[in-house]
């Protein structure tokens, strides 16, 4: 009996301790509060008192701590979160100790401790930055550069496309009429944050990363962690722009980009950068602020040395661009990349703080100025241009000239732009001649168009956009020009054929009984080579304004047709009787309007009364 109530008491003494030692090893965060703790149960209990060590000496714990981190140190290729959970958790509280123990300082009594461990904390600091870069890069290693392309291509779809791409990549102005609005049904229908981009991080690795960044951030290596963190997220955001297309060019590679290849580029540099700022710096701006969320101030240094590389490439294409010499119907896509840069800077300076946001604000209002001068300076040189052209001569067939007709495309695309180009051109004067707009209120894009189509004949504006641009005065002017210009080609072009309709020269007293036959005939015969031969010319002149093209005819009509009438009727009869008649007067009133109704169709009348009048 009395061995057994030993036996029992040895045993409730071994479980008292061993409860106790439970509660301080959970409870105490410190050796001193744990001696703290065993001395408080101690007076509840003097057998607690003989309890062993609950925490080794200083050094018993250095050794512990030291295996672990020794055990894994750089000699080992093996990756801690490569091998196994417990593996990293055992090496994280290894690392904990350490820092601990470094961080209680040192006496004359354990100086010596207190250098190994440091050592061994460098050990560990040294390990974790590995390891640290190491679940980085091993996530985004997994994708190869066609996976790259492949996820941004889907990602691209969910983007608008809008600025920069309103006009196809082999629009020019000289196509007539070509006009592309972007199309609010293309693309998908996703927003570009819902989709899971190449560059994200899974949340087990981004939990992984804030374990070794609070251990870092703890054992004071802020900067060897920001270095480490930027330099691999620098690395995988400028292969994510490789990816988009966007290549690290120099400013003589960008100047000799053929034109081909410039519409191309302009492409992917407008979509990169909606990409760049709305998915990838955006992910970026949160991976950051929840690896490094035990240290505000790192969190904006680790953010803005991993992305600023990233954004100043963006903008260097876009000073290149704008230093360039390119030709006129390349200011669509530099207005392109002025309006996509202009959308986007909101958005990326609410990423930034501090030094970094002002720093990416003056370098993006820098490149704006810069897009805009070249705008300016592109829209004076094709003023420029219009106003140097030799080739003022009519083309052969009377159509509009080319000249003109280039000009009324590149401007109907610059509309394509007026809200951007409004508030750009308002910023600088684009040099050119004499205005015919005086009203104050006129916009800024307003008074551009004018001052390039001012040199200009054009019919056009009434029905189209231009007339709410440049407003009715505008229109009702260049009507009355037209309208004098009509007259003057009226005078032109027939006053010959109407001076043989007169009755001076036919020799005749006042009545037609008493004109000279020979003199009629005569009359009739140059009016009938005059009449044909402005049939056969202006037959193949071409009026593309449908309008024009019949108050032309009417106005032709009203002055031949009734003075030919007239004519015919009062001297037909004093050539009846005589030979040939029909060789004289070869043609009817009915037949001449006939005749008219084929004018400035751009081509031969194939009629069957002007092919027997030319037959004649």
């Amino acid at each position: 009996m009395a061995e057994a109530a030993a036996a029992a008491a040895a045993d409730g003494r071994e479980k008292v301790i061993a409860a106790a030692q439970r509660i301080i090893k959970s409870l105490a965060t410190s050796t001193n509060a744990a001696e703290d703790m065993l001395r408080i149960l101690s007076g509840f209990d003097h057998r607690l008192s003989a309890i062993p060590d609950l925490f080794p000496s200083s050094a018993a714990r250095l050794d512990a701590a030291e295996k672990v981190i020794l055990h894994w140190d750089a000699s080992n290729s093996n990756s801690v979160w490569e091998s196994s959970p417990d593996d990293a958790s055992e090496y994280l509280a290894a690392v904990d100790e350490v820092i601990h123990l470094v961080g209680c300082g040192g006496s004359e009594d354990d100086d010596d401790l207190y250098r190994r461990a440091e050592i061994v904390l460098q050990l560990a600091m040294a390990r974790l930055e590995d390891e640290f870069q190491h679940l980085i890069n091993r996530n985004f290693a997994t994708l190869d550069a066609k996976g790259l392309q492949d996820s941004f291509q889907r990602l691209a779809l969910s983007f608008p496309s809008d600025s920069g791409n309103r006009i196809t990549e082999d629009s020019d102005p000289s196509v007539e009429g070509e006009q592309h609005a972007a199309d609010p049904e293309e693309g998908g229908g996703n927003s570009p944050s819902d989709d899971h981009t190449s560059n994200s991080i899974p949340p087990e690795v981004v939990s992984d990363l804030k374990h070794i960044a609070d251990r870092m951030i703890s054992a004071g290596y802020e900067q060897e962690l920001c270095q480490a963190y930027s330099g691999a997220r620098r690395e995988i955001l400028n292969a994510c722009l490789s990816a988009l297309g966007v290549d690290k060019l120099s400013i003589d590679e960008v100047q000799r980009i053929k034109s081909k290849a410039f519409d191309d580029k302009m492409k992917k540099w407008i979509l990169s950068l909606k990409i760049v700022v709305g998915v990838l710096l955006l992910e970026e701006r949160k991976l950051c602020n929840q690896i490094f969320a035990a240290s505000d101030e790192l969190k904006e240094e680790c953010f803005a040395e991993a992305t600023k590389v990233c954004v100043i490439q963006l903008l260097n294409f876009g000073n290149a661009i704008a230093i360039g010499k390119w030709s006129s119907e390349k200011v669509f896509r530099i207005v392109g990349m002025y309006e996509a840069l202009a959308d986007v800077l909101p958005d990326l300076l609410a990423l930034f703080s501090g030094n970094s946001k002002e720093f990416i604000h003056q370098e993006v209002e820098g490149n704006l100025g810069r897009l805009g001068d070249a705008v300016r300076g592109m829209l004076a040189r094709f003023g420029s241009t219009i106003q140097r052209e030799t080739s003022r001569k009519p083309s052969q067939s009377g159509e509009i000239h080319p000249l003109t007709r280039y000009v009324m495309n590149h401007i109907r695309l610059l509309m394509n732009y007026s809200s951007s180009l409004d508030m750009l051109l308002a910023d600088g004067e684009v040099d050119g001649g004499e205005s015919s707009v005086r009203d104050e209120r006129v916009t800024p894009l307003s008074h551009c168009m004018d001052l390039l189509i001012s040199d200009l004949e054009f019919q056009e504006a009434k029905d189209s956009e231009l007339k709410i641009l440049l407003g009715d005065d505008w229109v009702r002017k260049r009507r009355r020009q037209i309208r004098q210009h009509a007259t003057s080609y009226l005078r032109a072009s027939w006053t010959k054929v109407l001076s043989c309709l007169k009755d001076d020269g036919l020799g005749g007293t006042g009545s037609s009984r008493n004109v000279s036959r020979e003199a009629l005939k005569e009359r009739f015969k140059n009016f009938n080579l005059a009449f044909e031969e402005i049939c056969r010319t202006q037959t193949k002149w071409k009026v593309p304004d449908s309008q024009l093209r019949e108050e032309l005819r009417i106005s032709i009509s009203e002055k031949v047709i009734p003075a030919y009438r007239s004519f015919v009727g009062r001297f037909h009869g004093q050539l009846e009787g005589g030979r040939h008649v029909a060789k004289y007067v070869k043609y009817t009133p009915e037949d001449i309007e006939n005749y008219l109704s084929d004018l400035f169709e751009g081509c031969p009348s194939q009629s069957s009364h002007h092919r027997r009048a030319l037959s004649l």
